[in-house]
């Protein structure tokens, strides 16, 4: 199966309390292939996670009672299912707690749903290679059919700019994540500079071509 079409239990829950935003983001995931589930509260996002088990949770961090990082900490400690956040803040303290939670990855509103895409399917291949390395099976994840041949510490060694870039070359090539990541690495190697900066212009040139 190729990567850009995610198997039907590649589930996925939307926390979002802008009705707007939670309804492009559920259209656009949907459109994409993904089992989407939605909520536009934490308490209900906790309720929906209990019941339906998702692969992966898209987070916004800043909503009325509980915050994004309160459903983060529930779902890593309760229920073992793996996340990532959208949000509208970039300061370095809010960073610094993504990073302290283990989210797979961090996107900045606003943000095409283009760019969204290839960023959920690259964070669903870190949760099954995350599930892969795990001593005992974890009944709270489901990884999608798309193999990942990536070794695990690899992976877990990604930043989130390095995914999210990961994740376009996915998308756009239509190659598996470890064709995608040593496509990334070669770009690096021949323009003479770090798989960070690489990533970051490949991220760029997307949101150039958004606008």
């Amino acid at each position: 199966m190729n990567v850009s079409e995610p198997s039907p239990s590649a589930k996925i829950l939307v926390v979002d309390d802008d009705r707007l935003v939670l309804a492009t983001l559920v259209h656009g995931l949907t459109q994409a292939g993904f089992d989407v589930v939605d909520a536009d509260n934490g308490d209900d996002a906790i309720l929906l996670a209990r019941e339906q088990r998702p692969a992966l949770a898209l987070l916004d961090i800043r909503m009325q009672g509980m915050s994004g990082f309160d459903v983060a900490t529930y779902l890593r400690d309760q229920l073992r299912i793996p996340f990532m956040f959208l949000s509208a803040f970039s300061d370095e303290a809010t960073l610094a707690q993504i990073r302290a939670l283990g989210a797979l990855a961090y996107l900045t509103k606003p943000l095409d749903i283009g760019q969204i895409v290839p960023t959920v399917q690259a964070a669903f291949a870190q949760a099954s290679a995350r599930a892969g390395q795990a001593a005992a099976p974890a009944p709270a994840l489901h990884a999608p059919a798309a193999p990942v041949a990536a070794p695990a510490p690899r992976t877990d060694a990604l930043g989130h700019v390095v995914a999210i870039a990961v994740g376009i070359v996915m998308h756009r090539f239509s190659l598996s994540r470890t064709a995608a990541f040593e496509r990334l690495e070669r770009m690096a190697r021949q323009d003479g500079r770090s798989i960070e900066a690489a990533s970051a212009a490949v991220i760029g040139a997307v949101e150039q071509l958004a606008l």
